[in-house]
């Protein structure tokens, strides 16, 4: 197979591995279905394949399409940027997801994965490591930030294991690491989504900025920012402080909207 760098191919060559990723996924009984991201030449896929649920696998590399159906004439394979794709259109039930995601668009399957969450029960993936990491770190941690805060909202994660840069061909210049999440018991956070992601992204873009510096944005008020809760830098909120202070927002600018109409 002809490896391309435009989709950051590195495909998996030890089976062991590759069973034991496939086995991660634990909560079968949340779903019936398995959709896997990046097939490739199929050495995970041949795993999933024979668990109950179903699979669907999804494949940007139209080269692999022919091999992949070819090798597993029962698979369902999608032709498609997983990134593009519709996941309610795929399915309407929930579904598993799992990949050996490429480095350079994990982020972005992370972030399609919050987006249509009510979907995804369970995920499991490998990441570069360092990402990996990232997306599990609790508050205090030096890699704890925007992409931790926005999936530990709605999901709990757990590491996994550790995969060496010898079990891919070609070989990526860093470790990979193996996470689990699980969606929690919840349908929603208690305040509007896109207001906690902007809160989130706007104190962590200057992260050694203390919040009365960076929340001047969406509370002008000086005695409100000079309360102790806002002499902290973003590391050492939990997710339920983001929430908090989030809703606090909320009722800030209630309040503001409320004024201009009295005064009107």
């Amino acid at each position: 197979m002809r490896l391309k760098k435009s989709l950051g191919q590195h495909f998996l060559h030890r089976e062991d591995i590759a069973e034991r990723i496939a086995n991660s996924l634990i909560h079968e009984d949340k779903y019936n279905l398995i959709v896997e991201v990046g097939p490739g030449s199929g050495m995970m896929t041949k795993y999933l394949i024979e668990r109950k649920q179903n699979l669907i696998a999804i494949e940007a590399d139209r080269d692999l399409i022919m091999p992949l159906s070819m090798t597993f004439p029962m698979l369902n394979v999608l032709h498609k940027d997983f990134l593009k794709v519709k996941l309610d259109e795929v399915t309407t039930g929930q579904f598993g997801l799992i990949g050996n995601y490429p480095y350079n668009i994990s982020s972005q399957i992370l972030f399609k994965m919050l987006e249509n969450r009510q979907l995804v029960p369970e995920m499991v993936g490998m990441f570069q490591k360092e990402v990996a990491l990232r997306i599990i770190a609790p508050p205090g941690n030096k890699v704890y930030g925007v992409i931790s805060v926005l999936i530990q909202a709605y999901y709990s994660g757990e590491y996994l294991f550790t995969v060496d840069k010898g079990a891919f061909k070609p070989p990526p210049k860093v470790q990979s690491g193996v996470i689990r999440l699980v969606r929690r018991d919840i349908e929603d956070i208690p305040c509007e989504y896109s207001l906690f992601k902007r809160v989130v992204k706007t104190t962590f873009g200057q992260r050694r900025k203390m919040l009365r510096n960076t929340m001047k944005q969406f509370i002008n008020d000086p005695e409100v920012l000079n309360e102790e809760f806002f002499q902290q830098r973003p590391e050492r909120l939990s997710v339920q402080d983001f929430i908090d202070l989030t809703i606090r927002v909320e009722g800030f600018n209630k309040a503001e909207e409320e004024k201009e109409k009295g005064e009107e």
